[in-house]
């Protein structure tokens, strides 16, 4: 893809993303009218477009391919976690704030930014890697996510209220009804749908492809109205936050590019992951934060910057590496 198709494309997000800020300001969207597209998004309007893009035809990745983007989805969060207990350590957070800084590592802004970002500035066949990385997130978040958010530990307090197995058969329903939501169903859907080249009735697919054209506007519109919510100029005085941004949207990426060229690794593969990898700190775990009364200043600056500067990142790096 041309430097030019990059920037144009980036520029419409720019001007989306412009559109939300504009909205907010004016009181057209405030935070509840805000809560309730995103659950759109979420849940219809991503799911939708993740399918339609298997559905368009445009694909020519073969099974081998769904098999690589496998692998390097599992590889991509090992090295995740892992960084999500050296990151914090090389920036010299408190250890009462470090899982905050492991859960920015991890859990970044793949679905509700980075589908509809690779959807606009990526070739077709890499959307696989991208539904991919989706799946593995939400089975790593509900699990791995939550164990170092702590919430093992809350349900520790109260394990008095109930018996040890109903707790424990309560917890587990509890974790597999969250893994099992729309986005991850569909997701693994879609890979159905493309392992074993099923086609639906024109009727279906046209109405998936209308729901999911939706994504790319109401999600850049909705990134728009976050920062127009936040408190933008403060966060920007967080040293440790712009150490976040240099380890974790900057060298983790170009990192990644190189290993996976020197492994030869196709370009639609490398473009896919990097652009994974370059996506903001994402807003699910400070969601889960405030539903057990932690404190999420760190969370909801860290999603401020980053989410602005992605703008800037995603571009170069796609630019550069196209």
């Amino acid at each position: 893809m041309s430097l030019f198709t990059i920037l144009q494309q980036m520029g419409v997000i720019c001007i989306l993303t412009s559109i939300g800020f504009y909205l907010h300001k004016k009181g057209v969207v405030d935070g509840l009218t805000s809560k309730k597209i995103s659950a759109i998004v979420v849940d219809v309007c991503n799911p939708a477009l993740i399918l339609s893009s298997i559905l368009s035809g445009n694909l020519t990745a073969t099974h081998e391919d769904l098999l690589v983007a496998a692998g390097l989805g599992a590889a991509f969060y090992a090295l995740l976690i892992l960084l999500g207990f050296i990151i914090p350590r090389i920036l010299c957070i408190p250890p009462d704030k470090r899982r905050f800084y492991n859960l920015m590592t991890v859990y970044t802004n793949t679905g509700f930014l980075g589908i509809p970002v690779a959807k606009a500035v990526l070739p077709p066949n890499a959307i696989l890697y991208v539904i991919v990385i989706n799946v593995f997130y939400s089975l790593l978040f509900y699990t791995h996510g939550l164990t170092i958010l702590g919430r093992g530990n809350k349900a520790g307090e109260n394990a008095g209220e109930t018996s040890g197995g109903d707790h424990q058969k309560n917890g587990l329903w509890s974790t597999l009804r969250s893994v099992l939501n729309p986005g991850t169903i569909m997701a693994i859907l879609s890979l159905l749908v493309f392992w074993f080249g099923i086609t639906l009735p024109p009727i279906l697919a046209n109405t998936i492809e209308y729901v999911g054209g939706a994504t790319v506007f109401l999600s850049m519109m909705l990134l728009g109205v976050s920062i127009a919510r936040s408190n933008f100029a403060a966060s920007l005085r967080d040293a440790r936050i712009w150490g976040y941004v240099a380890l974790r949207m900057l060298l983790v990426p170009v990192g990644i590019v190189y290993l996976m060229r020197a492994l030869h690794f196709d370009s639609t593969a490398t473009l896919a992951m990097c652009l994974m990898a370059s996506v903001p700190v994402g807003n699910l775990p400070m969601i889960q934060a405030e539903k057990i009364g932690e404190d999420t200043k760190i969370l909801s600056s860290a999603i401020a910057v980053t989410t602005v500067l992605s703008i800037a990142t995603i571009t170069v790096f796609m630019a550069l590496f196209s």
